[in-house]
């Protein structure tokens, strides 16, 4: 298919940087918000280091972040039901937050 009949599909292409193909590794997020913004900020906790720094922000547009949620929930029906339910030890079960932690973390 050319180019031109992906534009006109509607389709893109998106390119992974070497740089970024390998990631970064994050088993805690802030999320904080304004009117016009989402911030998500990842971290990665460490056992025995005081201090989590944070590796990687992402903002994105309030409609965006809700795509982002919706596609996250359908990504992880799907792997429910490939992997088995996903089980987060020791909460409550309405919480996410993988540590005790106040709200508007995850």
């Amino acid at each position: 298919m050319s180019e031109n009949e992906n534009k006109q599909q509607g389709q893109f292409q998106v390119e992974l940087p070497q740089e970024t193909a390998q990631g970064e590794y994050a088993n805690f997020a802030i999320i904080t918000h304004s009117s016009s913004d989402f911030v998500l900020d990842f971290a990665r906790v460490l056992p025995g280091v005081p201090k989590a720094q944070v590796r990687s922000r992402v903002i994105l547009a309030p409609e965006h972040a809700k795509r982002l949620l919706m596609a996250l929930q359908e990504n992880i029906v799907r792997y429910e039901r490939e992997f088995g339910q996903i089980k987060i030890p020791n909460q409550e079960p309405r919480t996410i937050a993988p540590f005790n932690v106040g709200k508007g973390e995850a």
